[in-house]
């Protein structure tokens, strides 16, 4: 039984589906007005996750992840950029998509863009001010009245008043209350705008999610995910539109990912202490960041680092050594691993644990392997890639992988462009063969000499049965 962590309720629970066999999922994506950061990169790994674990298991899943292409930030980045909405979240939206393949992370169901779907939002607008939800203000911007629906603060434990003596003071004659929230927009002179009954304007940020997903889902559904800084308001603000617009329950369980750290701060832009992808992957293959992220349970922070990362590159090199030299044979389902990947899995995701059946699996495959049992190695290999394919790791080849590495190390700057140059590989293997031969002259010396050479710079020579083979450190 599969059993996840409800944001709502703070357990556990099981997965219960609405329809059998089918799990409905939506999860809140980016906003395309600049590259993705580590922090949405761990949202986007631990949602594929759930995703290629569901279907493992063998349910059918629908998995929506919204694109916001409109919002004041879009605005003002295409205005500072002098260039159109639309071409900066179409450049933005490739970026995000080429980022994603590089980590590994598949494509949705359904990829919704807000700008898409704004005759489905002022539908539901309407529906909020016709049950009482919504009013026109006097500027003449569509309000929320977050005091009319009684369930608000359910999802972040945060109560109305807490919330009104919290408020910062900020001059808005226009609201009837200070936590009260834009569902339409009135465009300024020179904005992107939408004919609408209240005038020309755009929707509000969290009106999108609620439209899309009641389009996409319908009014309930199984799960809706997302990083853990948009349970409030955003996702609050969901709940509550949705509620009210559509007369039913909304989501079954809420799904949320913990924060990526630097120095214990949280990984934002406006912090000003975020990565991006693209700044990242220079110094580290794709797979490494995706097997960091994983290395801590999804609900937990997780702190970038360059160690951290250091030990998710030496992890995946352990897997994929023991991988190195054997022809995958037939997985036996319900194996022992299989039963113990499983159980951590269906335990609230566990890839850490999961992770670490795949380290155990890679220790019986290497003992297979110098016990010269090939069908026992085999059929370990085999396994140990089925596994690691629902958490989207080990697709590589073990030759290519161990054989190649970043341009940049990690704590190397970029400055000189590419780190001090590596030996190709013909000339690598040379100097092996050439090694090889001191041996057999036991000119040990000299292949002692060779050895250390390489080894000064990153070749580690790993000597066996069927002669040396080499790989990048």
């Amino acid at each position: 039984m599969i059993e996840f962590h409800n944001s709502l309720t703070g357990q556990k629970q099981p997965l219960a589906e609405l329809e059998p066999g089918h799990v409905r999922m939506y999860v809140c994506g980016m906003t395309v007005y600049d590259f993705c950061h580590v922090g949405h990169a761990r949202s986007l790994v631990v949602f594929d996750v759930v995703r290629r674990y569901l279907r493992y298991r063998g349910y059918r899943v629908t998995h929506v992840r919204n694109i916001t292409d409109i919002d004041d930030n879009i605005i003002a980045r295409a205005a500072k950029n002098g260039e159109s909405v639309q071409s900066l979240t179409s450049r933005f939206t490739d970026a995000m998509h080429e980022d994603c393949a590089a980590l590994g992370v598949e494509r949705p169901e359904h990829e919704p863009r807000a700008t898409d779907y704004v005759p489905q939002i002022i539908t539901m607008i309407e529906a909020l001010i016709a049950k009482g939800y919504g009013y026109v203000a006097p500027d003449g911007d569509v309000l929320y009245a977050v005091g009319r629906f009684a369930g608000y603060g359910k999802l972040s434990g945060k109560k109305l008043a807490d919330l009104r003596a919290g408020a910062r003071v900020e001059v808005n004659e226009h609201k009837r209350d200070p936590l009260d929230f834009v569902l339409w927009k009135m465009a300024k002179p020179g904005e992107p705008a939408w004919p609408s009954p209240w005038g020309a304007g755009r929707p509000g940020w969290h009106i999108e999610c609620s439209a899309m997903s009641v389009a996409l889902l319908g009014s309930h559904f199984d799960i809706h995910g997302g990083g853990m800084d948009l349970k409030f308001p955003h996702h609050e603000n969901e709940i509550a539109q949705t509620c009210a617009a559509c007369g039913t329950p909304f989501v079954n369980l809420w799904m949320h990912n913990g924060f990526v750290n630097v120095n214990a701060e949280k990984m934002s832009k406006s912090l000003g202490n975020f990565f991006t992808v693209r700044d990242v992957l220079p110094r580290l293959r794709p797979e490494v960041l995706r097997a960091f992220v994983l290395s801590s349970h999804y609900r937990g922070p997780v702190n970038y680092s360059d160690e951290n990362l250091r030990q998710a590159d030496a992890a995946l090199e352990r897997l994929y050594v023991a991988l190195r030299g054997v022809v995958p044979g037939a997985a036996a389902a319900g194996s022992a691993a299989s039963r113990r990947f499983e159980a951590v899995m269906d335990d609230d995701l566990n890839t850490p644990e999961a992770l670490a059946v795949l380290q155990a699996l890679a220790r019986e495959l290497n003992v297979a392997k110098g016990a010269g049992d090939s069908a026992t190695a085999a059929a370990c290999a085999a396994e140990l890639l089925r596994l690691a394919a629902v958490l989207g790791i080990l697709g590589a080849d073990p030759e290519v992988w161990l054989k190649t590495r970043p341009a940049l190390g990690l704590g190397d700057e970029p400055s000189g462009g590419e780190r001090a140059a590596e030996p190709a590989g013909a000339e690598i293997d040379a100097l092996v063969a050439a090694r090889t031969a001191a041996r057999q002259a036991r000119n040990f010396k000299e292949s002692d000499r060779i050895r250390d050479a390489l080894l000064a710079r990153g070749v580690v020579l790993e000597d066996g049965p069927q002669g040396t083979s080499w790989r990048f450190r």
